[in-house]
């Protein structure tokens, strides 16, 4: 039973649906604070000059210590004929960018308030969109009810849901507590990102835009280039 948990990202990168491949279980974690400089609110897509630039919801009313799951956008009327236009113009050569820009407008459209909401229809919509849903079962960490920080609380999560083994990002190699899971039964595996190549447009590949330019260029045989998978933390270098 493998149990992923994730903050919520806007239009995430393509890692971030392998994750999704991977899971039986997709924990949104989104009741914790709310980073500064994170991806939660933004992602970056290629340019028609071969460079990379941010696409960013624009945040209002933000206080320290607020949850992800607390903040609140901008009216939408002031930033998603923007982002559109942004995506309309970095997929402008792509074979399949009314896929990708139909996609986006749908998440987009929808009467949204938090960024919350906003990442988890953007990350439930493209996992979809190339099947990835039928196995995974995505579920709110708010609604678990589990308290603590850190380690202790990620491992609450999964023993609460039953989970065998714990996929993560890199990120977590910063802090987690390796040997709670291992004395608690749990493997603990982090992703050996692959970050295999496509056909994008605008010059020389770059793995670490939003997932809807690999939408954009390769449509549904996309799900080709959601590979990679995990390795035990001890084998991990």
């Amino acid at each position: 039973m493998n149990i992923v948990i994730s903050q919520s990202m806007y239009f995430p990168w393509v890692g971030m649906l392998e994750q999704v491949r991977l899971a039986d279980i997709f924990v949104h974690y989104d009741d914790v604070q709310f980073s500064k400089g994170s991806f939660t609110n933004r992602i970056q897509i290629k340019q028609p000059d071969g460079s990379t630039g941010w696409m960013s919801v624009p945040l209002q009313n933000l206080k320290l210590g607020q949850r992800i799951d607390e903040v609140t956008v901008k009216d939408p009327a002031t930033w998603v004929p923007k982002h559109l236009a942004m995506l309309k113009t970095s997929f402008a050569m792509a074979p399949y960018a009314k896929d990708a820009l139909d996609l986006a407008e749908c998440v987009l459209s929808q009467p949204h308030v938090t960024i919350s909401q906003f990442a988890r229809a953007s990350l439930v919509t493209m996992s979809d969109y190339f099947g990835l849903t039928s196995k995974a079962n995505f579920v709110d960490c708010k609604s678990l009810s589990i308290g603590g920080t850190g380690s202790q609380r990620v491992f609450n999560v999964v023993k609460a849901l039953g989970g065998t083994c714990y996929v993560t990002g890199h990120g977590a190699l910063r802090y987690l507590d390796h040997e709670l899971f291992e004395l608690g039964g749990i493997k603990v595996c982090y992703m050996k990102y692959q970050l295999k190549q496509y056909q994008q447009s605008y010059g020389s590949f770059t793995p670490y835009v939003s997932a809807l330019d690999l939408i954009a260029h390769t449509g549904r045989s996309g799900l080709d280039c959601i590979v990679s998978n995990p390795v035990y933390w001890k084998n991990f270098e």
